[in-house]
């Protein structure tokens, strides 16, 4: 029976061309090789399986090579690339710290440094896991590293640089290996695949390279394990079964459920998930690599930071052009921390089903599709074109107790929003005058008198047609201020509605009194904008006065504020114009120097406690 040699052994880089994901490291290393600028010693630092050892033994076969190439590389032809093929040479040495790290071990490699070479030019001393050397070994190692004789080379190589002393770090010349990227991993192992005469569809090949998180020994490991699994016949399903990995289509599922506000979805397909065995911080940690490839999608710039297959690529964009930009961030952040408390729940899988919940309660307000809405109201398109008296019914002759025209009345609706959510009343599309808040509100259709006549009550098309308000006792005004924020960071549309003084002041007045139910209210602006009533001026001018200009400083009361205004005018044109109230004769106090100059004038003796304390900076 031939012995098996796993792969990471058997494709093995043998020269640097073949090195994968290091092409800074390599070409530094040749041109120095090239200008014959090679440092005494080298200190090779990264993850692991990244190709630290095996760049450190290419170097030494390759500076000993007698006949190296114009690209300088080993010829393997060469007596000194013959016995280091096959492990038999005499001028490279390999040195695993880990289990010789005592002061004896390296008295011993000084002394052989003293012996010249046999056969090439140096000889190279390669001590991989360098950080296990105790700190006597590393002192008695200082003097050798950092005076060697000239034909004597030292390549360190380890995962843990920090644990370096500074002294051996200041005597090497330090390159830092990188992680190996998903691409570069998926392509070797489709080289590694077409040479083993393995067929591997390209998803489970990008699969193996992000389960190695960046090493390639890593990668070629599970590749034999798949190849062990499946055959000569690797499949996507075939990956995500044997390495226990959730599939992609369980997170798009989920997202799509979640824009469309399918909580019963949403809680079957977790229980699916739960059953096949997978842990679900798991899925929470794999959900947020997921909104987090949809985020990157939103920009065509940084799709390329996407580390997938083309074909999943497209999928990820696609999706993303139907997930809002707010609605992405605020879903990050309640799975972000359904992460960081998972442990800490007691009832884990309620803790996850309530964070799903609430990206798909989140869904409907970053559409910007509510909940409960009032519909507009549908007017005739039949309706003569006439002068109507607002208290007389259309088709009624004034005067008269029979209809001399009887139009029939359509029957007006309008649907009601839920009293626990109401929106602000918008204004539709109809007359230009906008109607006071007296006129706001929508009557029913009366029903038709025997006479054919309806009652005077009834709307007519003289008046603008709005959405009705909801009541306000029932008007959250904490949620409300929360999602102003929300709601300004989507891209709306021009308005320029005009508005009179009439409902300035009550637009104005309304805010005030809702600002004031405000949890986190600040009482300074409260006061700045109850104080006066604000003036309507040409082009939308709002003039307000004001006793000082600390309400400026309120960003978040200014931005209720125009939001409130914006909603409530529909107009978002408009400029507010704050003017500085000068009042003759005592001026209130603000701030602290103010109100200790007050202080002073009713009790003189605080100036002299404040000179004598020396209170002046602290004012």
């Amino acid at each position: 029976m031939e012995n098996f040699v796993v792969s990471a052994r058997k494709y093995r880089p043998m020269t640097f061309d073949t090195v994968v994901g290091q092409g800074s490291i390599t070409n530094t290393l040749k041109n120095a090789i090239r200008n014959n600028t090679l440092a005494q010693a080298f200190l090779f630092c990264g993850p692991r399986g990244v190709g630290k050892t095996t760049c450190a033994r290419i170097l030494a076969k390759t500076i000993n090579c007698l006949h190296p190439t114009e690209n300088l590389e080993a010829c393997n032809e060469c007596e000194s690339c013959r016995a280091f093929n096959n492990n038999a040479s005499f001028n490279i040495y390999e040195l695993d710290a880990a289990s010789n790290n005592s002061v004896e071990d390296i008295r011993s490699l000084v002394d052989q440094v003293r012996i010249p070479p046999q056969i090439g030019q140096y000889k190279v001393y390669i001590i991989d896991e360098v950080h296990m050397l105790s700190a006597a070994a590393f002192n008695a190692f200082l003097k050798t590293l950092e005076e060697p004789p000239a034909y004597a080379k030292f390549i360190l190589a380890t995962t843990e640089k920090h644990k370096i002393i500074p002294t051996i770090l200041s005597r090497c010349q330090i390159f830092d290996f990188k992680r190996i990227t998903v691409d570069d991993i998926a392509k070797h192992l489709a080289f590694v695949a077409k040479s083993e005469g393995v067929s591997a569809e390209p998803e489970a090949l990008n699969i193996i390279a992000q389960k190695a998180d960046g090493a390639l020994r890593d990668a070629l490991s599970i590749f034999d394990q798949m190849v062990s699994f499946s055959g000569k016949n690797i499949t996507y399903k075939d990956v995500i079964d044997n390495l226990n990995v959730l599939d992609y289509d369980y997170y798009f599922q989920i997202v799509d459920h979640i824009l469309h506000g399918n909580t019963s979805d949403i809680l079957l397909i977790l229980n699916d998930i739960i059953s096949k065995g997978f842990e679900p911080q798991n899925f929470v940690s794999g959900l947020g690599n997921h909104l987090r490839s949809l985020l990157v999608c939103k920009d065509p710039v940084t799709v390329q930071l996407l580390e997938v297959s083309e074909q999943l690529r497209q999928r990820y964009v696609t999706q993303s052009q139907a997930c809002p930009m707010p609605f992405l961030i605020r879903a990050l952040e309640i799975n972000n921390k359904c992460d960081i408390d998972y442990r800490a729940a007691n009832n884990k899988r309620l803790h996850l089903e309530i964070a799903l919940l609430k990206m798909c309660a989140l869904c409907s307000q970053a559409l910007n599709v509510p909940t409960a809405q009032a519909q507009p109201v549908q007017m005739p398109q039949n309706r003569p074109a006439q002068n109507v008296n607002p208290t007389v019914p259309s088709g009624v002759s004034t005067g008269s107790t029979a209809a001399t025209t009887k139009v029939p009345e359509p029957v007006v609706t309008a649907k009601v929003p839920e009293p626990a959510a109401p929106e602000n009343p918008r204004r539709v599309e109809g007359p230009t005058n906008k109607p006071t808040p007296q006129q706001s509100t929508i009557q029913p259709q009366a029903a038709p008198d025997s006479t054919g006549s309806t009652s005077a009550t009834t709307a007519t098309s003289a008046q603008p047609v709005v959405r009705p308000r909801g009541t306000t006792s029932s008007f959250s005004i904490n949620k409300a201020m929360q999602q102003v924020g929300q709601k300004a960071e989507e891209k709306e549309e021009t308005w320029n509605t005009p508005f009179t003084q009439e409902q300035l002041t009550a637009a104005w007045g309304d805010f005030v009194n809702r600002y004031k139910n405000y949890e986190k209210h600040s009482p300074s602006f409260l006061a700045a904008l109850s104080k006066y009533t604000p003036k309507l001026g040409p082009n939308f001018e709002i003039h307000f006065a004001v006793d000082n200009m600390l309400f400026e400083q309120e960003a978040d009361g200014m931005r209720f504020l125009r939001s409130h205004l914006k909603n409530s005018l529909h107009n978002n044109q408009y400029q507010l114009k704050p003017e500085l109230m000068e009042r003759p004769g005592e001026i209130e106090a603000y701030t602290d120097k103010d109100k200790f100059e007050k202080m002073v004038e009713e009790r003189p003796y605080l100036r002299t406690l404040q000179t004598e304390l020396k209170l002046e900076g602290d004012l």
